[in-house]
């Protein structure tokens, strides 16, 4: 049974929660001229005082509220973001009831210094957009969401604001307020619904039929479900069950991108706007989705617009503004969002119709590589690593097969090059490593520059120089710190071969 805490503990725990405001206080000076340094110091000082707590916490016998405690610190990696899947319920879950009075303050403590630090993360966050650092910016905000879930500036960032006791997205709370209810079989139905479905009816055309009769009249593409989500029209002949799980994917895809690559689509103005909780809500477009049951659908379909139909696994159509897919069991996520992320960078703001043509083909490919390392991971979701295939395919070829063409020559490459050269492949595995490069090296130094070179090569506005122009370094140190960043994760991929090679 624990004991309680004495005078002197209180007095300690105290003293904590003073020296932490005048933490906050003195580096407050210090934010707005380096807001890296001041992430990195508030994190360690985050960490010594969960240590501190978890400490307290294993003095008094408190195994669980000590393990709690750890948790509370989210990952890192210098190859990897960790973005979290934060919770729907609103308010941390309260101590058991009849908790001893030990329990009570360490649940009082914790949550104080969760909400501290994600105040003060978010204050980093605000004064990053302001110095033009939009990633290290949302790097803060996603951080100060894990630490606490319910710190309202940052899920109001993030698009949600509560409805009955929930966080939800202004589309949730109006499917809410409509009636409808959220289904991981079926949608967004109405609630009365819900229960008939689950039985194996459907209400088509005013009336309600059997599910079998409702496979029949969606028997093919051109007469196929069309299911909604906030951000896609999908339209299937393999299932309305298919089309919600698909969807799901693309919104996670959706909201990952979105976070990533702001300031793509958004203004400097924009971007401080909405850190400061003043922006108005965004224009949503619905993406368009085709969905085909199976390989033959469509490639009988897709024959006459994809050359070569049959060596894909997927695409992204730009005149018709519509990506197209199909079940297959061992690419379809990667595939998936690949394309979609090529439909997302086309049709989220103006773009050229000359893309690539000129140059600078690479980062078109290398951004949607990246993308498709988007996969789950304890509570989070996590894009890059040295461990995933396109990233280890990328490192066997420059560091085994000694293979790489410098950044001066890689940029200059068209479409038209980069595509008919013999070597396509293999270009793709370093399109693969170099996009992977800008998102992580030195803390994701480069990140800022990557979105903003995406800017200009899909408005048509990027030269021969452009890269160069943005990190502020020239190519041939660039080429120099890709090599030592691929081979800081030598240990990661040891022993593994080129498979996963990127194909165009």
């Amino acid at each position: 049974m624990p004991t309680r805490s004495s005078p002197h503990t209180r007095r300690s725990v105290c003293q904590t929660i003073l020296l932490w405001g005048c933490f906050l206080g003195w580096t407050a000076s210090a934010w707005a001229a380096d807001p890296v340094r001041a992430a990195i110091e508030l994190r360690s000082k985050f960490t010594a005082d969960i240590d501190q707590l978890t400490q307290w916490c294993e003095s008094k016998g408190l195994k669980d509220e000590a393990q709690k405690t750890r948790r509370v610190l989210s990952p890192t990696a210098p190859d990897k973001l960790f973005v979290p899947i934060l919770p729907t319920k609103v308010g941390p879950e309260p101590p058991r009831a009849g908790a001893s009075s030990d329990v009570l303050e360490w649940d009082a403590k914790l949550n104080r210094l969760r909400h501290d630090y994600a105040a003060a993360l978010y204050d980093i966050a605000r004064r990053a957009v302001r110095s033009g650092r939009a990633g290290l910016a949302f790097d803060a905000a996603l951080a100060a969401g894990y630490a606490d879930p319910d710190f309202e500036p940052v899920r109001r960032l993030f698009g949600y604001q509560k409805y009955r006791n929930q966080w939800h997205t202004a589309y949730e709370v109006q499917k809410l307020r409509a009636g409808n209810q959220y289904s991981p079989k079926f949608g967004w139905i109405p609630k009365s619904h819900l229960h008939r479905y689950e039985e194996g009816q459907r209400f088509e055309d005013g009336r309600w039929i059997s599910a079998e009769q409702s496979a029949k009249r969606h028997d093919d593409i051109q007469h196929g479900w069309t299911i909604e989500t906030e951000h896609y029209v999908i339209r299937t002949d393999d299932g309305i069950e298919a089309a919600v799980r698909l969807g799901e994917k693309l919104e996670h895809l959706h909201r990952l991108w979105q976070q990533l690559f702001l300031r793509y689509f958004a203004s400097e103005a924009d971007v401080i706007a909405l850190f400061d909780g003043k922006a108005r809500g965004p224009v949503v477009r619905r993406h368009q989705i085709v969905y085909f049951r199976d390989r033959n659908d469509y490639n009988q379909t897709m024959k006459a617009t994809v050359p070569n139909v049959e060596k894909t696994l997927g695409a992204y159509i730009d005149r018709t503004h519509c990506a197209y897919f199909f079940p297959d069991q061992e690419n379809h996520d990667r595939t998936l969002y690949h394309e979609a992320t090529h439909q997302l960078f086309h049709e989220s703001r103006p773009v050229s119709t000359r893309i690539g043509a000129h140059g600078n083909f690479w980062i078109i490919e290398g951004a949607a590589l990246y993308m498709e390392s988007l996969h789950r991971e304890d509570g989070f979701f996590v894009l890059g690593g040295f461990e995933d295939e396109r990233m280890h395919a990328a490192q066997y070829r420059l560091l085994v097969d000694h293979f790489y063409v410098p950044l001066a020559k890689f940029t200059a490459m068209n479409i038209q090059e980069f595509q008919s050269d013999p070597r396509v492949a293999t270009l793709y595995s370093q399109a693969a490593g170099l996009a992977n490069f800008l998102v992580h090296y030195d803390g994701g130094r480069y990140r800022d520059a990557m979105v903003a070179y995406l800017a200009l090569v899909y408005s048509g506005q990027d030269e021969s120089d452009t890269l160069a122009r943005l990190t502020g370094v020239s190519y041939s140190e660039l080429d120099r710190q890709y090599r030592r960043f691929m081979e800081s994760g030598v240990k990661k991929t040891e022993g593994r071969g080129a498979k996963g090679e990127p194909g165009p």
